[in-house]
């Protein structure tokens, strides 16, 4: 049995452009912000509406995959764990922030919005299971169109 969990499940559109950068190692990293909302009604019973930001970092190849198909107001799906961590500032302020660690990315919307109709689903996905020429026909495919769909 499992000591503890800490996992992540967000749907929810991107605030910015991933920004992808690479550290000194070599190592792929990307960066952005996606916003979640919730609806409720307050004690006069109208409803309101608030929205959480959160911030993902994908690293690797999924980095580089969110940075390639993702875009400001793109809806995505996001699972992964969420972290804090703690820095010094130049002026020595002690600073933290907390992170959504991204291990999978499903790019939603349609396919007029720029995403392919295969998300990349895991940070050790190919290339070509993000691309989307290799989900655009064959004798082999098994496209999945909105009609498959029971709901």
């Amino acid at each position: 049995m499992a000591r503890s969990v800490n996992k992540v499940i967000l749907l929810g559109r991107l605030g910015k452009d991933p920004e992808l950068t690479y550290i000194p190692s070599g190592q792929s990293v990307a960066k952005f912000t996606m916003a979640t909302n919730r609806s409720y009604k307050d004690k006069s019973g109208e409803w309101k509406e608030e929205t959480d930001w959160h911030n993902i970092v994908a690293w690797g190849k999924l980095g580089e995959i969110c940075a390639q198909y993702l875009a400001k107001g793109r809806q995505a799906y996001v699972e992964g764990q969420i972290r804090t961590r703690s820095w010094e500032d130049r002026e020595g302020k002690k600073r933290t922030t907390t992170e959504i660690i991204a291990n999978e990315v499903v790019l939603l919307g349609a396919r007029g919005e720029g995403a392919p109709e295969a998300a990349s689903r895991a940070a050790g996905a190919s290339p070509s299971s993000a691309s989307p020429e290799d989900s655009s026909g064959g004798s082999g495919s098994t496209e999945i169109t909105d009609d498959d769909i029971p709901f």
